[in-house]
């Protein structure tokens, strides 16, 4: 089956069965390994991606069904030069990555979660993070990263605002 889609805002088209998964489409088609496989029941949180925005478990969505749509891997977060973004430096920063199987999956839960909450509370933050496991970092720093972020990016609004309005 022939599935056209936007894979970290590039068109794609791929010849796959129709009885894949996302997440095996985008592991053994576009050899994307940052998608983790995990449970594959939609529990751990270690394939999440963003369909159209909206943070999935890869696992749990038909590869077929994403014709059409958009999907951001952890592969399409990134700076501008291709290096961490801000999230994923606050990850570093923070000492948030310990074994490191999880933190693709805790960056894309953080990006959907920044995307419609500029300024989430940390109780928002670990709520956003509930579909996501964890086994060595014990969450609180990952929180930290995800609030740190919040805070420097409504910093940088902030600037940016105040700049646009003295011109």
């Amino acid at each position: 089956m022939l599935i056209n889609f936007i894979l970290n805002q590039k068109p794609v088209s791929v010849d796959a069965p129709a009885d894949i998964t996302l997440l095996t489409l985008l592991r053994d088609y576009f050899k994307l390994t940052g998608t983790k496989e995990a449970c594959e029941v939609g529990e751990c949180g270690a394939c999440s991606v963003l369909l159209d925005g909206e943070l999935v478990n890869s696992c749990l969505v038909a590869a077929p069904s994403v014709t059409g749509h958009e999907v951001t891997t952890i592969e399409g977060i990134h700076d501008e030069d291709g290096g961490p973004n801000d999230l994923q430096r606050n990850f570093i920063a923070k000492g948030a990555v310990q074994c490191g199987f999880c933190i693709p999956g805790m960056v894309i839960a953080g990006e959907a979660l920044l995307a419609v909450k500029s300024q989430p509370s940390r109780l928002e933050i670990r709520e956003a993070l509930a579909g996501n496991l964890c086994r060595c970092t014990g969450y609180m720093q990952i929180v930290d990263a995800i609030e740190t972020t919040a805070n420097d990016r409504a910093h940088m609004r902030n600037h940016e605002e105040r700049e646009k309005n003295s011109q």
